[in-house]
């Protein structure tokens, strides 16, 4: 019963990531299709690869639905959010990397501490000021790219067009006030398995 319970809740999730085109794309990689450098086949590859993840995420921890987050681009895996403790941390990296078709795994997983509301807003204005940022910046594809922020730490992941872009991103990110880190994962367009023609 509880196995058909699940796979219901990943069906609908399934269907309704796959219908309409929303901000985070039709696929839920946050890249736009049209202006996504890589292929369709690679792009629901992807996709397939985020929700067999979350599916097995959520399997293992209910919990983890709204406190992890994770990202596919191009076979490797981005995961950001917070666990209880550094043996969560390890398992899930270890269930990502069991994820068939992974070339490689970033976990940015933090430890949980006290929620602090004003924490939270800083973070959330950050996120939306480095976003306001790329997408006034003309030299940037801004649809290209995610950005998650906790402790006034940066996460950008994306696809650049050219080194140049990805260093603007970089520049953009490293502007805004109060930011302690910019971590990135962003690949190059060069650097995909499969480019569009």
């Amino acid at each position: 019963m509880k196995t058909k319970f699940f796979f219901y809740i990943f069906s609908l999730i399934l269907i309704s990531n796959c219908v309409g085109t929303s901000s985070k794309g039709v696929f839920g990689t946050g890249v736009s299709i049209a202006l996504d450098p890589r292929t369709l086949g690679t792009q629901i590859d992807d996709s397939i690869m985020d929700k067999n993840l979350d599916t097995r995420l959520i399997s293992m921890n209910s919990s983890y639905l709204l406190s992890i987050n994770t990202k596919v681009l191009d076979g490797r895996i981005f995961i950001t959010g917070k666990v209880d403790n550094p043996e969560e941390k390890l398992k899930i990296t270890k269930l990502a990397w069991e994820t068939k078709g992974v070339r490689s795994v970033r976990n940015d997983l933090k430890i949980k501490e006290e929620f602090s509301f004003t924490q939270s807003a800083k973070d959330i204005l950050i996120t939306a000021q480095l976003r306001s940022a790329l997408i006034f910046n003309k030299t940037i594809k801004a649809v290209n790219y995610n950005i998650d922020t906790y402790k006034k730490n940066i996460y950008v992941y994306g696809i650049a067009q050219s080194s140049d872009e990805r260093s603007a991103v970089i520049n953009e990110a490293k502007q805004i006030l109060d930011v302690k880190n910019v971590i990135t994962s962003i690949l190059l367009v060069e650097d995909l398995r499969i480019q569009k023609n």
